[in-house]
Parts: C-alpha cells; structure tokens; sequence
C-alpha cells in the first residue's frame, strides 16, 4: 500500500518487522527495519528503487494494485545492493524496455548480480538532470563510498526531497513511516548506530560530500532514505549529525570490553570502572563482555567513548577467540581520537595484554603506556595500578 510523502511522491516500500541481522550475520538488527523505494506521479512516472530479494512477487503484486507498470516511465537505481535492487529482475520481466538511471559502477553492480539482461541503462553523474513533467526535474548526485562506490542520491526540485539512498537513514521500523512519529529515543540511537557500523570507515567521504551537498544550494524538505524513518521534520538535523559524527566524534565517554575465562579478567574490568567513576565523576563508564554482548552495540559505545579498555586473559599464548574478532572488527570501522588500554590475566606465559596493545595501536587508537598484566587472578596490589591506566587513559 503506497503512503504519500508529499504532493504526488509516495512510499511503496516492505516494512520488515521480523529481520534480525542484515549484511549476513554482521549486523544486528532489534527493532525492525524497512526497505524504503517511492514513486513520483508527475507529468512522467518514476519509481526510485525496490526492495529486497526476498520481498520481490509481493512489492511487485503491491506495486500492481497501485499503478498499471507499463505506466512507468523510468526506474532510478540509487545504489545496486541487493537490498534496493532485489526486485528489480521481476519488475523488469514485466516491463523490460524501461529506461534505469543509475551510475556507471552501479551498472557494473547490477549487471555482476543479475546478469546482462540488456536492461536500458541510462548513465548519469552528479548535476545530470531528467525532467520528470510540472515543471518539476530530478537532479543527481554522485554518491560514491557511501557505502559503495556506485551509491548516488537523487533530488526533486519543487517539493524538494532528497532521496538519499543510504545515507541519513537507520535500520529501524516505523509503521508510521516520518520521524516526527518515531521514539526519538530510538531514532538516535538506531540512526547512530548505523552509522558507526556502516558509514563511519568512510568519514572523510561522508564529509566532503556533505560540503558538496551543501555548495548545491538546494532546499531541502524532505531527507527520504532507504532504510528507516523519511526525515520531514528538520530535516537537515540528521544532515548536521552526520556532520558532526564525520569529525572524529567523541563523548566523555569510556568503554571497557572484555572476555574472561575463570572471572579474573572481569574483575580487573570491573575495578578499572570503578577507579574511573570515582576519579572521573563526569565521565560515562560503560562495561561489556564481547562474548555475551552483541557487537554492534558496543562498537556504537566505542564509537562515542574518547577511550576505551580492552582486556583478555593469556589462551595458548595468545588471547581469546572472542575477543580477537572483536579486535578485527574494531580496526576495520576505523576510529579516530581515541585512547586505548590493554589488560588481563595468565597463568604461565602472559602474552595477552602485549599482543592487545598491537592490536589497539594497529586498529589506530592512541594506546597508553599503562597496563594491567596479572599472574594468576588479581590481588589487591595489581588492581590498585588502575589508577595509573586510567589516569593515563582520561587525563
């Protein structure tokens, strides 16, 4: 069922409340999501994106009841993942002439996918332009690593809406479609989120795009992305987040994760937060086993902290499985600012603590001199050195 946006754009995308994970299995997912494609009814027809594999026969059913597709003047093809473009393959059994604007990597993307079919692509680059009837016209742009290289977001002059691909948007189901009508709580959080785990290892594009965006002049209404709540209230306050979060964000915020094997690491994690609390009154201290704590969430508290504690006991001399991936994962989102500390427990060989400290240097954290390094579980002696590292760590 279409949902008007504004005027003559409407929403017809798939509100997933069920979806669970997302990229595989590396991106949780909580509080639903959606797969957000709109179609503009102007003098011309035009349907901005589709929805995921998945959801193809019903979008394209749905689709049906709204609007005869031979109606359909042309497709734009923001971006070629399978998430948007899922559909694309039914739809175009349906219609195959149909012309589909897209970037000229986002017909390598879809034809890598799907084949070369002998779709009707139109190539366009950032300031091409189609006019789309009523004095109203799409304008491009260039949207490149955010997150993939054939990424674009296209702009409807008149009712001035962005469709921003994803960009702006938030794994997050909102029956109700606009943010006005979202748990701003949630919104936030969700918005951040994403963020952290998707955009932030392309920052210094996510910045210069912005800039770009920005020199266009262009009104800006409505932000419809494709994941998410369709931004119409204060739109660019997403805009100015996603500013401020390119900028090598911090809170005064610290985050300890870790894994224990026979609870002595805990207890070091568990003494490192409480020194800090006391000494540091005003600043936040979040505390995580990475073993027992989704991923992404606590990258998204990495993400705010200006510096974090890692710690893992000695394993085979090395450190736990657990928090090894973790380490993998925190150095491919390619933080920014931020301190970092190593700590942990050994029985005999106690490697762990010197093999973190790479890590952390290694993922581009600024990693601290001070360490916890204890034999055996910790007595009051060595718990008592977590001043030192936080002091090192929050000074």
């Amino acid at each position: 069922m279409k949902t008007t946006v504004k005027n003559n754009v409407s929403w017809v995308g798939y509100i997933d409340w069920e979806l669970e994970t997302f990229h595989g299995d590396e991106y949780s997912i909580f509080n639903g999501s959606s797969q957000n494609a709109y179609l503009i009814q102007e003098g011309k027809t035009v349907l901005i994106d589709t929805v995921w594999a998945p959801h193809r026969t019903e979008y394209v059913e749905n689709l049906k009841r709204e609007i005869d597709l031979k109606d359909i003047d042309f497709i734009v093809a923001n971006h070629g993942e399978v998430d948007h473009s899922g559909a694309l393959s039914e739809l175009m059994k349906e219609i195959p002439g149909t012309p589909i604007y897209c970037t000229a990597n986002a017909v390598k993307s879809l034809e890598g996918q799907y084949g070369k079919n002998g779709w009707n692509f139109k190539v366009v680059k950032t300031g091409d332009s189609v006019d789309v009837g009523n004095g109203k016209k799409l304008i491009f742009v260039e949207m490149m690593m955010l997150h993939w290289p054939d990424s674009m977001a296209t702009y409807l002059t008149e009712d001035n809406i962005l469709f921003s691909n994803d960009a702006f948007g938030q794994h997050y189901a909102v029956e109700e479609l606009f943010n006005d009508k979202a748990d701003q709580c949630l919104l936030e959080k969700e918005a951040m989120k994403y963020y952290t785990n998707i955009l932030n290892p392309f920052s210094p594009f996510v910045s210069k795009k912005i800039k770009e965006i920005v020199a266009l002049g262009l009104p800006i209404d409505i932000i419809a992305p494709s994941h998410g709540a369709i931004w119409r209230d204060n739109p660019m306050q997403i805009v100015e987040k996603y500013a401020q979060w390119a900028e090598e964000y911090q809170e005064d915020q610290l985050t300890i994760v870790y894994d224990t094997m026979w609870e002595g690491t805990a207890k070091i994690a568990h003494r490192i937060a409480s020194t800090a609390r006391e000494a540091f009154p005003d600043t936040v201290v979040k505390v995580f086993n990475c073993a027992k704590t989704n991923k992404n969430e606590i990258m998204t508290e990495v993400f705010k902290s200006r510096a974090i504690a890692v710690g893992s006991p000695t394993v085979g001399n090395d450190i736990l499985t657990s928090v090894a991936g973790w380490t993998h994962f925190l150095k491919s989102l390619k933080f920014k600012n931020k301190k970092a500390a190593a700590f942990g427990c050994y029985g005999w060989s106690g490697e762990s603590v010197k093999l973190l400290q790479e890590k952390l240097s290694d993922a581009g954290f600024s990693v601290v001199d001070a360490s916890i390094r204890t034999q055996w579980n910790p007595d009051e002696e060595a718990l008592a050195t977590a001043g030192v590292l936080i002091e090192e760590l929050l000074k």
